[in-house]
């Protein structure tokens, strides 16, 4: 499964990025909801461990979902106690190589099998596609921290795919009505090719960096933040409201509040 090997890939990026990291600096808070690296990186830790379990131990993964969901704590105070709470480089070690286990778990599966999850089923390919989008995502508040620049590469394609496939989660999510005419995108990827999706059929269109249109789509930034070019009230809706990920509706960040320090 590509996909597997994407995650894997992302993972190795953010590694590479943190290795050097003075212990210290573990206990910064990111623009993140004050999340630290050391937050972050358990964070992803955990959801790794869990997808692991979507393969190996459903029964297990159930049991620590509803561990998880009824912690009258958090569900972060449940992750960390699940963990044994582990900071700083030993964390760093923990959470590669696991990423690694669960990139080799999920590479040799088949990527349409069903696995158990918190809501309905998912094929495998969402699972590794999830994970792969939560390390970019929680990873960008970490380069943003350390003031890097971050360069992609054409694996970001699967965030793309991913916005597209939860615009109509966006709207209804919230409660509201989905616009039926999804915009059209044409995004720059990184290695310079043009994604094109969706067509012109009156619901705007959205062009510009790649790259920009997924720190939209998993809230790491404001539209008004990024070069996106926005073109029509559908596409305004969308990226006002975009939200890939799983969960009740969030709020993407003010203008000015999530960059590069």
């Amino acid at each position: 499964m590509q996909q597997a090997e994407d995650f894997r890939a992302e993972s190795l990026a953010l590694h590479a990025l943190l290795k050097d990291l003075p212990d210290h600096r573990y206990r910064e808070p990111t623009q993140f909801k004050d999340w630290t690296v050391d937050d972050i990186l358990q964070h992803l830790h955990f959801w790794n461990g869990m997808a692991a379990l979507q393969i190996t131990d459903p029964d297990l993964l159930a049991e620590r979902i509803d561990g998880a969901l009824s912690d009258k704590r958090g569900m972060r105070a449940f992750e960390r106690e699940t963990l044994g709470d582990p900071r700083g480089r030993p964390l760093l070690d923990a959470w590669i190589n696991e990423a690694d286990r669960v990139a080799d778990l999920y590479a040799e599966v088949d990527p349409k099998r069903r696995l158990r999850w918190a809501g309905p089923d998912m094929s495998a390919r969402s699972s590794m596609t999830a994970r792969l989008m939560e390390s970019w995502a929680h990873g960008q508040a970490v380069y943003d921290l350390l003031g890097v620049v971050r360069r992609n590469e054409d694996r970001i394609r699967n965030i793309v795919v991913l916005g597209v496939n939860t615009y109509g989660w966006s709207f209804s999510n919230r409660g509201e009505d989905v616009p039926s005419a999804i915009p059209l995108l044409r995004l720059t990827a990184p290695s310079g090719e043009i994604w094109t999706f969706g067509e012109d059929t009156g619901g705007g269109e959205i062009s510009g960096p790649a790259e920009a249109f997924c720190q939209v789509v998993t809230q790491c930034r404001n539209v008004a933040d990024t070069p996106l070019r926005v073109e029509g009230s559908n596409a305004a809706a969308w990226m006002a409201r975009a939200q890939c990920f799983a969960g009740p509706p969030m709020t993407p960040p003010p203008p000015g509040t999530r960059g590069i320090r």
